[in-house]
């Protein structure tokens, strides 16, 4: 019976990369910062793909179709981008990439989409599906957003300098973000350090609008910025 609770927001500008092919698994393993090999054990993960310095390029949610992975990606330029980075990486690995620019994706509150898979950075942002639910009623994006801010959770390039954020400032390794158990990726070596010795000073914090100029995301009063310890 559907909780009259329960409620679906749209996620906006999101886009999917598919990648096919004997080679997918081992493609993505040297490239991501997450560990592929999770996906024997759970529905999906998040991860992010780095520059050689360790800099923030892109993140994503990683899933498994029949013969393909799927990455729910930043949509738009965002999503070609993506796309034309993972080309670049190919080289002779036998797999085949294909985008979409827009594909909806729908979080869920209070009652579980089939298909859908809960969102693996914090249970409170719900289950994601790419099926629009028709049993309950949609609600406002800004629900998402006040809830994701308030934990202090990155979207993506709303909340990140492009080749300039560290996986570790912006909180993505505390978010189930990266694997330190897996073997070397790109821009591994730095995360690792700034993960070992303590090197971040800076991190994701939620604020009031009125008390920071330096705001990535925001929603109603509050938002997200990058501030000292």
């Amino acid at each position: 019976m559907t909780n009259l609770e329960s409620f679906f927001v749209q996620l906006p500008a999101r886009g999917l990369i598919h990648i096919e092919g004997e080679d997918r698994f081992d493609f993505l393993q040297r490239l991501v910062s997450n560990d592929i090999d999770l996906l024997k054990t759970q529905p999906v993960l998040y991860a992010c793909l780095l520059t050689p310095q360790g800099k923030f390029l892109h993140d994503f949610f990683i899933s498994e179709g029949p013969d393909v992975l799927i990455l729910d990606c930043e949509g738009h330029e965002r999503a070609y981008d993506l796309f034309d980075r993972l080309k670049k990486y190919k080289l002779r690995s036998d797999i085949c990439l294909s985008v979409e620019e827009i594909s909806p994706v729908y979080a869920c509150f209070g009652e579980y989409p089939r298909p859908g898979y809960q969102d693996p950075r914090h249970p409170d942002l719900g289950w994601r599906s790419f099926t629009k639910p028709t049993e309950i009623k949609k609600g406002s994006f800004d629900t998402w957003d006040t809830i994701r801010i308030k934990l202090e959770i990155a979207d993506g390039s709303r909340d990140a300098i492009l080749e300039r954020s560290t996986l570790e400032e912006l909180n993505i390794t505390k978010w189930n973000g990266v694997s330190y158990q897996k073997g070397c990726y790109v821009g591994q070596e730095l995360t690792a350090r700034v993960e070992n010795r303590g090197l971040a000073k800076k991190h994701l914090k939620m604020v009031k609008s009125n008390e920071c100029k330096d705001m990535r995301s925001s929603c109603g009063d509050i938002g997200l910025a990058v501030v000292k310890d």
